[in-house]
């Protein structure tokens, strides 16, 4: 069996439940603030907000709960197994709040906006629910409990971005860093709840996120990905901050100033929607060679007619007709995808066209699941749930094979070839190797060598590949005799 080889940073299962430490603060208050994220990039951003947050407060970070004052899990609703990951944590979280009753446990995040009353009134699992739009609200919130009231604040904002919150990159490698360009998403899919965890789409001031992107540079970072639930449609009006005039920034806008403020400064984002992505967008990526060539377009099926119950707003060629766009104007850009096997239903011929069309793209890799029926959404009120999960498990893993297959195809495209890999730090399987991504998003592994550490760019001639990995050699350039 050939490995999927998970190597999009949208949802990394090597973070699950990551918990975070950080520098301590310069005005410490004597308490100490352990918190865990689980879920997508966003949630992993979010934490870094809550942070900053408590930072300011004084509070300390550890990376024991059994130590902490407070304890928040930062957490997803998007699969159901996401939930059960986080209940088992909550039950551990409380048996630890029995030894020490002054403990202050709290959720944030998704589930907390979706399950508050579950978790505050029902189960009694904690003492604080926090909504992902009032962060700023947790200091105020973690006093009312220890005056010994329950506390909750999932209110949904219209407005708030976080734009003037300067988050602490949450266990950072001093390299790679995430920027939220914007919160919300106004597409109505019918099997997501994001629209009702995080609410209404809106966009980050660019002028904030450029000066974010600036100090992450001065800070020697060499990467960061622009995060928002749907990039493509990120819209900002607003006065000019030098000339005070009028002006309009789409994506692609943003893009190119991210772009501009340093070639040294490798540009990513995630997510695109098949819907919006403009070949304006595709044009400016063509144009920066410091924007990677790797977009992450999720098609979710290959079905118009199951694409229209989803809500998807996109036919099976419009998704095509994009895919084209992207091989003409960027070609050898990687594109990735999520795939739902089994949504409600889904025929067999549906299926197969979500077969073919991975068939047509020849995806990097992807995500793939089966359906989960997530309790709010409009799928849960409307559709039936209706394929039995044999046959789900089955065409997931028909799904599965054939994209194992593809990505090992792909990589095999890049034996042979010179790739300049950004550095990112040691191998997880040997200190002796170095790994880092090339611009396609693929992970290099290669021997380490003297002269190059983490943060620089190498050029790698890569040997060989496995089915999640390529395996090389740095190339050393020969000092030109003058």
């Amino acid at each position: 069996m050939i490995d999927l080889p998970l190597t999009d940073k949208t949802h990394d299962e090597g973070r699950q439940g990551e918990a975070l430490v950080i520098g301590a603060p310069e005005i410490r208050n004597g308490r100490k603030l352990y918190i865990e994220s689980y879920g997508c990039q966003m949630n992993f951003a979010d934490s870094e907000i809550v942070a900053s947050i408590l930072k300011d407060q004084g509070f300390e970070t550890t990376g024991d709960y059994k130590e902490a004052d407070v304890v928040f899990i930062n957490t997803c609703s998007i699969r159901e197994n996401a939930e059960q990951r986080v209940r088992n944590r909550l039950s551990q979280f409380s048996a630890e709040k029995r030894k020490n009753p002054k403990l202050v446990v709290g959720v944030l995040g998704c589930m907390a906006e979706r399950l508050k009353s579950k978790f505050l009134e029902e189960e009694k699992l904690v003492d604080v629910v926090v909504g992902p739009d009032a962060y700023r609200d947790l200091p105020q919130l973690i006093g009312q409990v220890e005056e010994g009231h329950k506390a909750i604040n999932v209110l949904l904002s219209r407005e708030e971005t976080y734009a003037d919150i300067s988050p602490v990159r949450l266990n950072g490698n001093g390299i790679t860093a995430f920027i939220s360009i914007m919160r919300g998403c106004d597409n109505m899919c019918s099997f997501c709840v994001v629209p009702f965890t995080r609410g209404r789409e809106r966009s980050r001031d660019p002028h904030s996120i450029l000066a974010e992107a600036q100090d992450l540079v001065d800070k020697g970072y060499k990467e960061v990905t622009l995060l928002g639930q749907n990039v493509d449609s990120y819209k900002w009006k607003g006065a000019d901050a030098e000339e005070g005039a009028e002006i309009e920034v789409n994506f692609a806008q943003l893009l190119e100033k991210v772009a501009l403020l340093s070639p040294e400064l490798r540009v990513r984002f995630s997510t695109s929607h098949p819907k919006d992505i403009t070949d304006e967008v595709l044009y400016t990526i063509a144009k920066y060679d410091n924007i990677c060539n790797y977009i992450h377009l999720p098609v979710q099926s290959g079905s118009s007619r199951v694409l229209e119950l989803m809500n998807r707003t996109y036919t099976r060629e419009w998704y095509i007709n994009r895919v084209d766009a992207i091989r003409r104007i960027i070609p050898g850009c990687a594109i990735s995808s999520d795939i739902i096997a089994g949504f409600c239903t889904e025929t067999e011929e549906e299926h197969q066209e979500t077969l073919s069309m991975m068939d047509y793209v020849g995806y990097d890799f992807a995500f793939t699941f089966s359906y989960s029926e997530r309790p709010g959404t409009l799928a849960a009120r409307k559709l039936e749930d209706d394929i039995p999960e044999p046959v789900k498990k089955r065409r997931l893993a028909e799904i599965l094979l054939k994209q194992q297959e593809t990505s090992l195809y792909r990589l095999q495209q890049f034996v042979g070839t010179m790739q300049r890999i950004l550095v990112e730090g040691t191998s997880k399987k040997s200190d002796k190797d170095f790994c880092g991504r090339n611009d396609q998003n693929a992970m290099v592994v290669f021997p380490a060598v003297e002269g190059v550490k983490a943060g620089t760019y190498v050029n790698v001639h890569v040997d060989r590949c496995t089915s999640a990995t390529l395996l090389g050699t740095v190339v050393v350039e020969e000092p030109e005799i003058i």
